[in-house]
């Protein structure tokens, strides 16, 4: 097992993670999504969604089988757990105040969690407004931070990290018309000395690049690869050329 050491990301050593919803994959494709993600110097698997119909269980274990990346479960709700990932991002919703996303469904998890072996990773996750509404502020029954008010991000996420928690994780949602702005993803890294995630709407290498200058340690795409799947290989490029600048 390789766990996920999201503390060795910075400027000169940018991070990059898949969404894999298991709604939008078939077992016959993975072996080529998973194969490519290896090529495309992809660090994690992450694996969830906001709301699902199929158990995640078995896309995890197939991803297993393929590939040694490290799988993080990136939890839509409490049914989407299982022992057999590498860690979990236990969400705290702080960007809403809905208390089941708070701390509600935590303490359901709780038990099962403790007991699984999960390294467990304490995220402040943060909905930020992309521009159409997404499934995530439908089943959270939460309002996302507003796109062009940067100052409240920012007091959102140091309020995250005094909390103590590890990393913080702002995404615009599956969907998004336009992803988090470089304005809001630079505020909240010059403020905040915790790993800094980023995903939700980046269609485009110079998204990417422009939320990597901005201050995102580590970008998230999933859904841009439906339909096109080489997306990944340019942005595994762009994620290199941030080393080469070091």
């Amino acid at each position: 097992m390789i766990l996920p050491d999201f503390q060795k990301f910075n400027q000169n050593n940018k991070g990059l993670a898949l969404l894999l919803d298991p709604d939008k994959y078939s077992e016959s494709e993975l072996p080529a999504i998973v194969e490519q993600a290896e090529n495309c110097s992809v660090d994690f698997i992450f694996v969830g969604g906001s709301l699902i119909f199929k158990g995640i269980e078995k896309l995890v274990n197939q991803i297993k089988s393929l590939t040694v990346l490290p799988v993080v479960l990136f939890p839509g709700g409490i049914l989407q757990v299982c022992s057999s990932a590498d860690s979990i991002l236990l969400l705290s919703l702080i960007s809403g105040r809905n208390p089941e996303y708070l701390i509600g469904n935590h303490v359901i998890m709780a038990p099962f969690i403790k007991s699984s072996g999960l390294e467990v990773i304490p995220t402040a996750y943060m909905i930020v407004d992309g521009g159409v509404h997404t499934a995530v502020e439908y089943v959270s029954n939460t309002v996302p931070l507003p796109s062009d008010k940067p100052d409240l991000a920012v007091a959102t996420a140091i309020a995250g990290e005094l909390l103590g928690l590890k990393l913080i994780y702002m995404d615009a949602g599956s969907g998004a018309k336009f992803p988090v702005s470089p304005a809001m993803i630079r505020a909240v890294s010059e403020e905040t000395s915790i790993p800094l995630i980023v995903g939700g709407g980046i269609r485009s290498a110079e998204q990417a690049s422009e939320a990597y200058s901005a201050g995102a340690d580590l970008i998230v795409v999933g859904n841009a690869l439906e339909k096109t799947p080489e997306f990944l290989s340019r942005l595994g490029e762009v994620k290199r050329s941030f080393k080469s600048q070091s």
